[in-house]
């Protein structure tokens, strides 16, 4: 599809295919980063420290499925054309086993809740794969950055209001009995036994399944190709023809690979940073939720910010910009502890103020997550549009199934890394440290890499 025919696509099926980043969102942020991420290790088992290995040997686990499957699916999806019951496909697993996490009590078997997070979490990045692929046949080279973020920024409001509803309506502190607003939990949900956290994982199931419908409706879809058997053998030989042309467009390998390191890195924030609080305050629900409330409204600005950065600057630029803040973010979160900041450097008062986030300690540590909010959208955001800007629509499938490799392939390094570091020594602030090791890595792959970074005959983007 040419940017003449993109730009026949109508305004109702973009913001279509926005909104699939709005329904997806409230998953990774109520339900991996703040709210039930944090209950899985802080009060679902008595022992926080292996509980902390064992979300991260979830999140491993689930990025390895990803990392071998993604380039296959998304080589197959270019061969059979349509995306949307690919990803229908996966939004009734996502959808039931979101649903089952209600069942994971206080006490019971982690098993559970560890086989039906990694079953989300594959089917939400599986689909994720396809939605991308869409874009490139949706939007034009010069808007593809600002729609990208825009839709990132999206998928922030959206997680920022279920996670609002969460803390306000459902969560409670255990002492008092009551949610932030001053009321009884709705629907007497009881703290005591987690259902304030276990509630998230029902919500978030149906918040996806309301708002992939004007998806499902309005936005255009590839024409049908190649039967499913047809199109799973082409699809398998296309994706090793791919992975010999990357030999050939140098531009494009560095990309992947330099995307591979920094979102490793990335990942591990979002999966752990939650965690890494909740464990270290001893914080609430109620304070991880409002915690995760300031970062998603600073994330929603600085996707908006993103945007023009992207537009006038370009992706590499904006992607580049990013991960200095990550970088200077998490060397900030992993110095700070009960008491003082950069490893003793400065040094607080042990006086707690009445209220939530009561020490000087929290009160830093929260201004460095919210250099993370300012980040860690336009990061994943740009980083989208950049390959967007760098393979033609026809190739899109494969590339970005090959780009969800990249965010993947090593992905399981920057958790398992947490858990190492954390069994040997027993602290998971050497533990979050490995993560500098990826951001850094990643930026400096990327900082010679070409912006666009291969020939787009579509295009004639260099």
């Amino acid at each position: 599809m040419s940017p003449a025919e993109t730009a026949k696509v109508p305004a109702r099926g973009i913001w279509g295919w926005m909104l699939f980043d709005w329904a997806a969102q409230p998953f990774f942020t109520v339900v991996t980063t703040f709210i039930f991420g944090p209950y899985f290790v802080s009060r679902m088992t008595s022992d926080p420290v292996s509980a902390q290995a064992t979300w991260s040997n979830t999140a491993t686990i689930a990025s390895i499925i990803i990392a071998v499957l993604s380039p296959i699916l998304g080589s197959i999806a270019d061969q059979s054309g349509s995306r949307k019951p690919w990803i229908g496909f996966f939004a009734v697993i996502k959808i039931v086993s979101l649903s089952l996490l209600w069942t994971a009590a206080p006490g019971s078997p982690v098993f559970v809740p560890v086989i039906l997070i990694i079953l989300a979490t594959v089917s939400a990045e599986f689909s994720v794969v396809f939605n991308d692929s869409m874009m490139p046949r949706l939007v034009t080279p010069q808007t593809v950055g600002r729609i990208s973020n825009i839709a990132w920024g999206l998928g922030y409001l959206g997680g920022i209001i279920v996670l609002t509803a969460v803390v306000t309506l459902l969560a409670a502190n255990p002492k008092t009995g009551m949610t932030l607003i001053g009321r009884p939990p709705l629907f007497g949900l009881d703290p005591a036994s987690g259902e304030d956290a276990r509630i998230t994982g029902p919500i978030s199931a149906l918040w996806y399944l309301i708002f992939i419908l004007p998806m499902f409706f309005f936005t255009p879809d590839a024409t049908k190709g190649k039967p499913f058997g047809e199109a799973v053998r082409a699809g398998l030989s296309e994706l090793g023809k791919t992975l010999g042309e990357l030999r050939g467009r140098s531009g494009l390998a560095r990309f992947l690979i330099g995307r591979m390191i920094y979102q490793d890195g990335v990942n591990g924030l979002l999966v752990l940073g939650g965690v890494f609080a909740a464990a270290m305050f001893q914080w609430s629900t109620l304070e991880i939720g409002l915690y995760g409330i300031i970062l998603n409204v600073v994330a929603i600005f600085g996707c908006l910010a993103a945007g023009s950065v992207d537009r006038r600057f370009g992706s590499k630029f904006t992607v580049l910009l990013s991960l200095i803040l990550l970088i200077v973010a998490t060397f900030g979160i992993i110095s700070t502890g009960p008491g003082y900041t950069l490893f003793g450097a400065v040094s607080f008062s042990a006086a707690t103020t009445p209220g939530l986030f009561g020490t000087a300690a929290e009160k830093t540590y929260i201004l460095f997550g919210i250099l993370i909010g300012l980040a860690f959208g336009p990061v994943q955001a740009s980083s989208r549009s950049y390959l967007a800007r760098s393979v033609p629509p026809k190739e899109a499938g494969r590339y970005f199934g090959i780009y969800a490799l990249s965010g993947r392939v090593t992905s399981f390094m920057a958790t398992l890394s947490f858990s190492m570091l954390t069994y040997w020594t027993g602290s998971p602030r050497v533990g979050m440290a490995s993560v500098l090791i990826y951001l850094g890595g990643g930026f400096l792959v990327l900082l010679t890499t070409p912006y666009p970074a291969g020939s787009n005959p579509s295009t004639g983007l260099k």
